[in-house]
């Protein structure tokens, strides 16, 4: 992650310098010896390194612009002027509050006006958003913000339903409870048969 990169998802916070790898493996061992364990032993002798390896796969959305997925678009869609919906998305992210992965389905639609973006962009904006610390309300508002400023659609419904493993593996510890978020904007947040429709469409 550049500094520029980090300064976006910061929000407008200053950016922050972004360790070496022997740096965030050094972090690992720390958190080792912290837990009780020793790094030196072998079993732990690769587990930093695998770490690190790791976090790259889980926070690889702070390296993806999700726009850029979305700015290809195509015009010639034969008059076709209803719902574009993709159902059942796989949701998995991490809780900015404990660092602990939560893990679920996202349903998104749009109602296009002039033009469609293809259907696997729309899942790599939801990929791009859960590759990043987060909590399910921000992550919501993000995806719907981002297909709404590049497609200009006249709505767009976002939905995610997950369960947070800081929920269910520790504090409170009920492994049964699903968290739902919703955001509509445009025709499916003024007119109520759409949104109910799209709920319906959802499985909800």
């Amino acid at each position: 992650m550049t500094a520029v990169i980090a300064q976006k998802a910061l929000s407008g916070a200053e950016a922050v310098r972004r360790p070496s790898r022997d740096e965030a493996e050094e972090a690992v061992r720390t958190l080792i010896a912290w837990a009780g364990d020793d790094p030196r032993r072998a079993g732990l002798i690769d587990t930093p390194g695998r770490v690190v390896d790791a976090y790259q796969e889980w926070f690889s959305g702070y390296g993806a612009d999700p726009m850029t997925y979305l700015s290809k678009t195509f015009e010639d869609v034969k008059g076709y002027d209803d719902i574009v919906m993709l159902r059942d998305i796989d949701i998995e992210s991490h809780c900015e509050h404990h660092m602990a992965p939560f893990l679920g389905k996202a349903c998104v639609a749009y109602m296009p006006t002039e033009a469609v973006v293809g259907i696997s962009k729309l899942a790599r904006v939801v990929e791009i958003y859960a590759k990043r610390l987060q909590t399910q309300e921000t992550m919501t508002t993000q995806i719907l913000t981002a297909i709404e400023e590049s497609l200009k659609p006249a709505g767009v419904a976002v939905l995610i339903e997950a369960k947070h493993q800081c929920m269910t593996t520790r504090g409170v510890h009920h492994p049964d409870v699903s968290t739902l978020t919703t955001q509509f904007s445009g025709v499916f947040k003024t007119d109520r048969e759409m949104r109910e429709r799209f709920l319906r469409l959802a499985g909800r």
